[in-house]
């Protein structure tokens, strides 16, 4: 970057898989008809009171446990005031001095080397709505949702310890795998569930001082969170050399140009006005529940991956793949309980099973090969029973069908054929076809070998046992 080096911090906001809202009884679910899950109290009707949802809270405690912070046992409500379309209050319900946790880290890791990106905070705070335009003809009207508000969020607010696009893709990545594995989050990003602000400036390297900050918004996908930086530390490289000023901004990235574009000026937080919200009560977190939540956190991505190596013996690329989702590590050790050659059910899933699902667009869950399937399909390749080729044939029917193997193999035809008597009758009419060649291998052209087992395999359909057929091809072409 030409001698400059950039600072980036990231807050990210994840809506909570809460059943209801934050501070009311209405439904979370995405996708319902336009304002159909409100009340007065997530409208901000006149005389109505807020009333805390605690598993908000149960959930803020878990994801702040396994991200190493530091619980504070006394929180409290703001006010957040400003003025938008989708705020029906005019404020927000924040949390601004005293957040649920602060003082955090999660690692990153890039090949071998690890790297401890800081978290300055986690707190709760309410969704606010959404504003949809350019809806059919009326290109020129905006209109309001306001069944996203009051949808419980925390915020997880980031150091400036990031110093590249890269590590900022990754730690996104990192945490939201976190939110999936702790089932506080579903981590859609298309739907907003899982977004990210990035805040970004660059300095001469070596620099203590921080640059003027730029905050780019909304950034939904991290593809998007990557290009968006780049380009933004380009320009912001690009002003400095041009010996101009940076302007401390909030700014969009626009996805059709693919330019970060002004929005507005950016906040302070004495902007925002912030006083303790006088309808909701402190919180008092007791240790108690603390440890209570703290017994019921699950095995961590990082955790699961360092236990896939050591206990499958399975190579880092592998156990990445594996935990990549909470699901596909249940898959394959549910597998690796039925068949205990953990390898091999790795390549299957991650070359056959995942080409499926992914060519669907389905997950794990939805997939119609159980362990117990593909189990038994991999015995059934180490009986001799069916070859490996077949074997994915076999495969690609289960997932279609939902049959077991044994069964499509009985109903096909499939089964291996392992009599030597037969084989030597087809390897001896593939020779009798192939003089010419069989001359050729004889002058010393020995890369005819692998012709004559494909020819072989063609005469049997894919049927010959591999390992038998190359014997006796071996014994008739010394002699």
């Amino acid at each position: 970057m030409k001698g400059y080096e950039a600072v980036i911090g990231l807050e990210v906001h994840a809506q909570l898989l809460t059943k209801s809202k934050i501070f009311c009884g209405c439904a979370t679910n995405f996708g319902s008809k336009p304002n159909r899950n409100t009340c007065p109290i997530c409208l901000g009707m006149p005389g109505t009171l807020p009333t805390f949802n605690k598993s908000a809270l149960e959930f803020a405690i878990k994801v702040a446990i396994a991200t190493n912070c530091k619980i504070t046992q006394f929180g409290q409500f703001a006010r957040k005031n400003y003025f938008y379309p989708d705020l029906p209050k005019g404020y927000q319900i924040s949390q601004y001095e005293l957040p649920v946790a602060k003082d955090g880290w999660i690692e990153i890791f890039d090949k071998d080397s690890k790297k401890r990106i800081g978290l300055t905070r986690i707190h709760l705070e309410e969704d606010a709505g959404k504003l949809l335009h350019d809806q059919g003809e009326r290109s020129n009207v905006s209109y309001i949702d306001f069944n996203r508000t009051g949808v419980p969020l925390i915020e997880i607010v980031s150091e400036p310890d990031i110093r590249n696009p890269e590590e900022a893709s990754q730690y996104l990545q990192t945490l939201r795998l976190i939110l999936l594995y702790l089932e506080v989050c579903d981590g859609n990003m298309e739907e907003g569930s899982f977004r990210c602000d990035a805040n970004v400036s660059v300095r001469l390297k070596g620099e203590k001082i921080l640059g003027t900050r730029v905050e780019l918004k909304n950034l939904n996908s991290f593809r998007f969170v990557q290009k968006a930086l780049e380009y933004e530390i380009d320009r912001q490289i690009k002003v400095l050399e041009g010996r101009d000023t940076i302007i401390q901004e909030t700014r969009l990235w626009d996805t059709t140009e693919d330019i970060t574009i002004s929005m507005r000026g950016k906040e302070e937080a004495h902007d925002y006005r912030y006083f303790p919200d006088p309808d909701l009560v402190p919180i008092v977190i007791e240790k108690k529940w603390i440890e209570k939540i703290n017994r019921s956190i699950p095995e961590l991505p990082l955790a699961k991956r360092a236990r896939f190596i050591d206990e499958y013996n399975l190579p880092l690329y592998d156990a990445e793949i594996l935990i990549s989702s909470k699901e596909l590590s249940d898959f394959f050790e549910a597998c690796a309980g039925l068949y205990n050659k953990p390898k091999i059910i790795s390549n299957w899933i991650m070359g056959e099973l995942l080409r499926e699902l992914n060519r669907e667009h389905r997950k794990v869950s939805e997939c119609p090969v159980t362990p117990l399937m593909l189990t038994s399909l991999l015995e059934l390749i180490d009986k001799g029973l069916i070859s490996t080729n077949i074997a994915k044939t076999v495969f690609s029917q289960m997932y279609n069908t939902g049959k077991p193997p044994v069964e499509i193999v009985k109903d096909r035809g499939l089964t291996q054929i392992t009599d030597k008597e037969e084989l030597e009758k087809i390897v001896i009419q593939v020779l009798d076809k192939n003089t010419d060649k069989v001359l050729e291998f004889k002058k010393g052209k020995e890369k005819l070998f692998g012709f004559f087992m494909g020819q072989i395999m063609k005469a049997t359909s894919g049927k010959a046992n591999p390992g038998i057929a190359k014997e006796i091809l071996t014994e008739k072409l010394k002699n």
